[in-house]
């Protein structure tokens, strides 16, 4: 089957070599900090990815030395767009499209997190499913910093993903942190040194890609169902009952048989 064709982008690039899509934050002169531009070009991006039948993974990262400062503060502040120490500007919309287009998406996304990755940054990252980070990146939550607050989901799955303590600690202090910090306490899944990230994240891309995409597509929702059931009872009802259509169970397990 043909890919869709993408539209042509400004601040992010996009490249799919099936069953891998990648797409790069693109404005390397600034660090790759984050733009209304940026976020309305990432939801066009993962928009059309969606439709693509020939890419089950997707890897969002970041062109040069960072993932992504965060949001562009010169641009924000040349257009007066904080209110209540909320980003606006036409950044909170498209930004809380683009998380919840993640969670939503039947492809696995991974964030690479090559380098620097800060705030509404690290907000997008840790909306993927999995983020793969180099040991020496350099991380942060500097809402307090700025005298801004949160918007894209920092104050809910920063606590679910390492704890409430640590994530009071993280965000109170604004304090920076490192790759390898946060793979150890359960932020990202791995951290590894910058030299062998493409090659681990490659790795963990095929590996992903070869499974089922019926069966990955019901575990994304089922974790969903995880983050959103106050109790284990619910959400094991959950699971119990909720139907999927998984397509090509016959065909693997009559080709682990023969």
């Amino acid at each position: 089957m043909t890919s869709p064709s993408l539209p042509s982008f400004t601040a992010i690039k996009v490249a799919v070599a099936a069953p891998v899509a990648t797409v790069t934050l693109h404005r390397p002169e600034a660090l790759n900090a984050i733009t209304p531009t940026m976020l309305q070009e990432l939801n066009q991006a993962f928009a059309a990815l969606e439709d693509d039948p020939e890419v089950a993974v997707i890897v969002l990262t970041g062109e040069g030395r960072a993932f992504s400062a965060g949001v562009d503060l010169k641009s924000l502040n040349a257009a007066g767009a904080t209110e209540g120490g909320s980003v606006s500007g036409g950044l909170n919309g498209p930004a809380r499209e683009f998380t919840g287009r993640v969670a939503r998406s039947a492809k696995i996304v991974i964030a690479k997190v090559n380098g620097f990755c800060f705030t509404g940054a690290l907000e997008l990252a840790i909306a993927c499913d999995v983020v793969v980070a180099a040991e020496e990146a350099k991380l942060g939550d500097t809402h307090a910093k700025w005298g801004l607050r949160p918007t894209w989901g920092m104050s809910q799955r920063l606590p679910m993903l390492v704890g409430l303590a640590r994530a009071r600690d993280l965000s109170y202090t604004a304090r920076t942190f490192t790759g390898a910090d946060a793979a150890a306490w359960g932020l990202f899944a791995y951290a590894v040194p910058l030299a062998e990230l493409d090659a681990k994240v490659d790795e963990l891309a095929a590996g992903i890609a070869a499974n089922s995409p019926d069966a990955l597509k019901a575990y994304k929702d089922l974790y969903l169902a995880a983050e959103r059931f106050p109790s284990l009872p619910e959400g094991l009802q959950y699971e119990y009952d909720t139907q999927y259509d998984l397509g090509d169970s016959a065909a693997r397990v009559a080709g682990f048989s023969k």
